[in-house]
């Protein structure tokens, strides 16, 4: 059985910013956001630079080896972000979360650096397949805090990691995957105000992938959104 990715992206710069720093790719095995930092317009250069970059792994063959070609794209994505920042200094700091997906046969490699998520909803179940590296996370990790407390921390925002032309240290496994299962990945926008029981009854509750999105995006809205949001909500079906 051959095993497709049908997936769409939906976006909002929210209620509070001006501008709009979240970049997403939706290719034919691919899938990306990211979440640039740094400032108008650094960060959205910076979010830019790596789903570019990011992007030609699609146009390439199956290797076989999804996560090595993502982890050596990623390397690729920040060096160019480094280049960038030494061709301007008012880019200094800019950088970029990624969270990215590759099909391969019937498993999926995961790639993460920084806060956006990615979960994936299985026979009514969400599971949270990245891990955020940020400052409150590793709080929880160490037993100070609580998921639910981590939520309303005023420095859960602070990443401890992101493409931005220093050393990476990216997250990545391998995600045996089945016709049926559906994937969200999502800038911090979303999942810092709506709660993983809103996402995952969304993500059950809306089968077509285009209101699926809309209305992850609407919750964001209702939640006052003072963050941009980007949702990409991917279906593995059989080709």
């Amino acid at each position: 059985m051959t095993l497709v990715l049908r997936a769409v992206t939906a976006t909002d710069q929210g209620l509070v910013r001006d501008n709009n720093e979240d970049a997403a790719f939706v290719g034919a095995r691919l899938l990306v956001v990211a979440d640039g930092m740094g400032g108008l317009p650094a960060g959205e250069l910076a979010s830019d630079i790596l789903v570019r970059t990011l992007a030609t792994v699609d146009e390439l063959p199956d290797s076989g080896e999804p996560l090595q070609d993502l982890i050596t794209a990623l390397g690729t994505a920040n060096e160019r972000i480094e280049a960038a920042v030494a061709d301007d200094g008012a880019r200094d700091g800019m950088g970029t979360t990624v969270t990215a997906l590759m099909l391969t046969g019937d498993a999926m490699a995961a790639l993460n650096v920084g806060d956006s998520r990615c979960y994936l909803s299985r026979d009514a179940v969400l599971t949270q397949l990245t891990r955020d590296d940020t400052y409150v996370q590793a709080l929880v990790d160490s037993g100070v805090l609580t998921p639910a407390d981590a939520r309303r921390h005023p420095q859960r925002a602070l990443v401890t990691q992101a493409v931005q032309g220093g050393p990476l240290r990216p997250a990545g496994r391998m995600v045996p995957v089945r016709a049926g299962d559906r994937f969200l990945l999502c800038s911090d926008g979303l999942s810092d105000y709506v709660t993983d029981d809103v996402i995952a009854s969304t993500l059950r509750d809306h089968p077509d992938r285009q209101e699926c999105a809309a209305e992850l995006i609407a919750r964001t809205l209702e939640a006052g959104a003072p963050d941009n949001v980007t949702v990409i909500v991917a279906d593995v079906e059989e080709a």
